[in-house]
C-alpha cells in the first residue's frame, strides 16, 4: 500500500481529502470503523490516523486528535520562521475533529501536553499560574521594536514575583529595543536578575518557564496562544533559544562596527534583507522598525553607495559585501577617492 495513498491523496494530516475527512470523522464519532470503509482512503493508514483494533483486526480505530496534533507540531518547528502558519493550520484541523467526539473532563484537559488558550484573560491566567509554579529560570523572546510602556507594565507583577523567589531571567530582543527608555528602566528595576541580549531579528514571542512549559502565540493578534508541556516540543524550543542567545549581543555592549564608513549596523541588516528580495514592509516587520524608518535607511544606503535606483542599489550591496556572501578589503564610493572597508 506504500506510495499508493501518497499519489492519490497529496496532503498531510492537517488537511485531509474529502473522502478521508468523512471516514476519519465517522471513526472519531463511533470509536472505530470497519477496515473495508478505509480501503478507498489508504492515506488515513499511511498518516497513522487509523490503526487496527487489537481486539478485532477487521476494524480500525482512530488516533486521538490530540495525538495527531502533537505529531503535526513536531514538524512545524523544523523551520522556525514559518512555524506560526503551520501551527494555526494544525490547531484549526485538530479542534474540528476533537469537537466531534466526547468532551474531555476538566482533569484530563489540565494534563494535556498542548492546550489552546482562547482570549487574553485565559492567556494571562495561565501565565500567572506558570509564574507561581516557576522556581529556577524564565527564558523569553520579545519580537518587535521598542516595547510600549503598557506591555512592560502588564508583565511587571510577574517579573517582580519571580525576582522575589530568586528566579533568573534571560530576555532576547531586537536591536531596536535598545532605544526604548521603558526597557532600560525595567532592567534597572530588576537589577541583576534579568540578562538581556539583542539580535537583528528574532523569532515570534516565546516564554519558557523552568524548561517544562512554554507559551507561543497561535494567531497574528495574539488573542490565541498555545501552552506547551510536551517534553520534546519544550526541549526543541529551549534549544532554539540557546542558539539565538549565543548569537545575540549583550544589551550593555555596543553593536559591532560594519567595517564600512557611513553605513550603520541597522543599514547593514536592511541591505542583507534587500539582497534576499524582501519588500520594505517585510524588512520593517522583521527588524522591528516602522516602514517609514526603513525607507529612510534605504534612501541613506542608496546615497552612501551611489545608487540611483533599486536595481543599482542591489548591485552595490553585492559589490561591497553587504549581502553577506562576499568580503572586500576596500571600497571606492562615487565622488570619494579612498573610502575603505575597515
Amino acid at each position: 500500500m506504500a506510495g499508493y495513498g501518497t499519489d492519490d491523496h497529496p496532503h498531510g494530516a492537517d488537511r485531509l481529502c474529502e473522502a478521508g475527512d468523512r471516514v476519519y470523522s465517522r471513526a472519531v464519532r463511533r470509536g472505530r470503523v470497519p477496515r473495508c470503509d478505509a480501503e478507498p482512503v489508504p492515506c488515513l493508514l499511511e498518516l497513522a490516523l487509523l490503526h487496527p483494533d487489537p481486539d478485532d483486526m477487521d476494524w480500525l480505530v482512530p488516533t486521538a486528535p490530540q495525538e495527531v496534533m502533537t505529531r503535526l507540531l513536531r514538524g512545524v518547528y523544523d523551520e522556525v520562521s514559518a512555524s506560526q502558519r503551520r501551527v494555526g493550520a494544525a490547531v484549526a484541523a485538530v479542534e474540528r475533529y476533537a469537537g466531534l467526539g466526547p468532551r474531555p473532563s476538566a482533569a484530563a484537559a489540565e494534563g494535556t501536553a498542548i492546550r489552546v488558550l482562547d482570549g487574553l484573560s485565559r492567556i494571562q491566567a495561565a501565565m500567572d499560574e506558570a509564574t507561581d509554579a516557576c522556581t529556577t529560570e524564565v527564558l523569553t523572546v520579545q519580537p518587535g521594536g521598542i516595547r510600549p510602556e503598557h506591555e512592560l507594565t502588564e508583565g511587571l507583577h510577574r517579573a517582580l514575583a519571580l525576582r522575589g523567589r530568586g528566579v533568573r531571567m534571560r530576555d532576547l530582543y531586537t536591536h531596536v529595543a535598545r532605544h526604548g527608555q521603558g526597557l532600560l528602566n525595567y532592567l534597572e528595576l530588576m537589577g541583576g536578575t534579568v540578562q538581556a541580549r539583542t539580535l537583528d531579528e528574532v523569532i515570534d514571542r516565546l516564554i519558557l518557564f523552568d524548561r517544562t512549559v512554554a507559551f507561543i502565540p497561535a494567531n497574528a493578534d495574539r488573542t490565541l496562544a498555545l501552552e506547551l508541556r510536551h517534553p520534546a516540543l519544550v526541549e526543541y524550543l529551549v534549544t532554539v533559544f540557546e542558539r539565538l542567545w549565543r548569537l545575540a549581543i549583550p544589551l550593555t555592549a555596543p553593536l559591532p562596527d560594519t567595517g564600512i564608513e557611513g553605513i550603520s549596523h541597522r543599514e547593514q541588516s536592511i541591505a542583507a534583507l534587500l539582497a534576499e528580495g524582501h519588500q520594505d514592509a517585510v524588512i520593517a516587520e522583521r527588524l522591528g522598525i516602522s516602514v517609514r524608518t526603513c525607507r529612510a535607511h534605504i534612501a541613506r544606503l542608496s546615497e552612501t553607495l551611489g545608487a540611483a535606483s533599486r536595481t543599482q542599489l542591489g548591485v552595490r550591496i553585492a559589490q561591497v559585501g553587504l549581502d553577506g556572501t562576499t568580503s572586500v578589503s576596500s571600497l571606492t564610493l562615487p565622488g570619494q577617492e579612498s573610502r575603505t572597508v575597515r
